[in-house]
């Protein structure tokens, strides 16, 4: 269903990932404070009149990973991203506490904020954000506080949060939006689905805390809302909330009923409990074979699709990486599938059919060979030093406390499209 387009090598551990909106860019958060930006290659078939610009990653003869900017935004990890509604901010926390909006174009900070400390009185380092509205912003934190900024502006954050709940009592893994209801006069959401422990629980921008669920005896790391699924007058609307465990299997939660779970999907099948589900992406419409299909990133660095309805397994395993778990899913703009796991972003296009293939294998393989490497260099600064920072050692030690049985498997894949770069940090 997917072929590898071309791999993106980092400079350090990915933490976090985040795609425009309306543009094919792709931002991350690294384990050694830096946020990067970008621009994916064009779509099969598209072309540029700009062929200049900073040009980082050659990964064909004409596809290309341009970086737009980078720089080291927070001195401790790069915990979370998001961008505004309308791509024109990108928000960031890291483990030095601070929040942070910049400009997405530029890099350059526009406002910045301390995140509330914990119960202890020390910094609470952050797990996600999300912009539920151009007025509002969410951020889940390690002491499983769920802070709600109110936004003057997109780019102006508020100097304390306008709410706090404490929908879990372990940290937040996941957040996800439920769409607006037909009676929405505003057309954004106020209301989201979070995971923490073992628990899933709803909380509402006015009401606060909804409903939480019974103990699932399992760890809940990823979820997300799929909608346009057949209903059955009495039992479904046809919107269900997927949530991803600590064990290989994907939960299925029928919207407004949220004490259990009402049905399972064994995604990952081993002794003692398959790999852990650590992201999960819809299909867009037009892509795949039209049906309602949810991409799953395992901890074993494969990636696996389900079909929903069948509830099943379909095409073929892809293969993120030999060893780090998939931590970020996404399709950008143009329908691509982009991954995130260890040091690298791998971009995913749909496979050309067999007439394709024939057509364009010369020119592939004429434009291999053909690549030129080039170096990183260029970089935008928010003030902050710009020199490389060693991992955390407590940082790291954390993560890995969270992956869940990860099997170490020898030299990593080298994949259609990798490169090497001297230089790189």
């Amino acid at each position: 269903m997917f072929e590898n387009l071309c791999t993106l090598p980092l400079s350090s551990e990915l933490f976090t990932q985040a795609l425009h909106p309306k543009e094919p860019i792709l931002a991350v958060g690294l384990s050694g404070g830096h946020v990067q930006s970008f621009r994916l290659p064009l779509v099969a078939g598209a072309s540029s009149d700009d062929e200049d610009g900073d040009t980082s990653v050659l990964s064909t003869g004409t596809s290309t990973i341009d970086t737009e900017w980078r720089t080291r935004r927070h001195k401790g990890s790069c915990r979370t991203l998001t961008y505004s509604n309308d791509g024109e901010v990108l928000y960031s926390a890291g483990t030095d506490g601070l929040l942070k909006a910049a400009s997405s174009s530029t890099g350059q900070v526009v406002s910045k904020i301390l995140v509330p400390f914990g119960p202890s009185g020390s910094a609470d380092p952050p797990t996600h954000l999300h912009a539920l509205s151009p007025q509002t912003l969410l951020l889940a934190t390690d002491s499983a506080a769920l802070h709600i900024f109110d936004l003057r502006a997109p780019s102006t954050l508020s100097s304390k949060p306008s709410q706090t709940h404490h929908p879990h009592e372990d940290y937040i893994s996941s957040l996800t939006p439920l769409p607006p209801t037909e009676a929405s006069t505003s057309g954004f959401s106020k209301q989201w689905v979070t995971t923490g422990g073992t628990t899933l629980a709803v909380t509402d921008l006015r009401r606060g805390v909804l409903v939480k669920s019974e103990n699932q005896e399992e760890e809940l790391l990823s979820s997300v809302f799929v909608g346009g699924l057949p209903s059955k007058p009495g039992r479904s609307k046809g919107e269900k909330v997927l949530v991803g465990s600590s064990n290989g299997v994907l939960t299925l939660w029928e919207r407004g009923v949220w004490d259990d779970q009402d049905e399972r999907i064994y995604v990952d099948v081993g002794r003692g409990g398959g790999e852990s589900l650590d992201s999960l992406a819809v299909m867009p419409e037009g892509v795949g074979d039209g049906g309602k299909n949810v991409v799953v990133g395992v901890g074993d660095g494969t990636i696996r699709i389900v079909q929903l309805g069948p509830n099943k397994i379909v095409g073929e395993t892809l293969r993120h990486d030999e060893v780090e778990g998939v931590v970020g899913l996404g399709f950008d703009v143009g329908g691509r599938l982009i991954s995130g796991g260890g040091s690298i972003v791998k971009v995913w296009q749909e496979k050309l059919t067999l007439d394709d293939e024939d057509e364009d294998e010369d020119d592939s393989d004429e434009g291999e060979t053909s690549a030129k490497k080039r170096t990183l260099d260029g970089s935008a600064s928010d003030g902050s030093d710009e020199a490389d920072a060693e991992d955390s050692s407590d940082e790291e030690g954390e993560r890995k406390r969270r992956k869940k049985r990860r099997k170490a498997k020898g030299k990593k894949e080298s994949g259609n499209g990798i490169l090497g770069f001297k230089g790189l940090e």
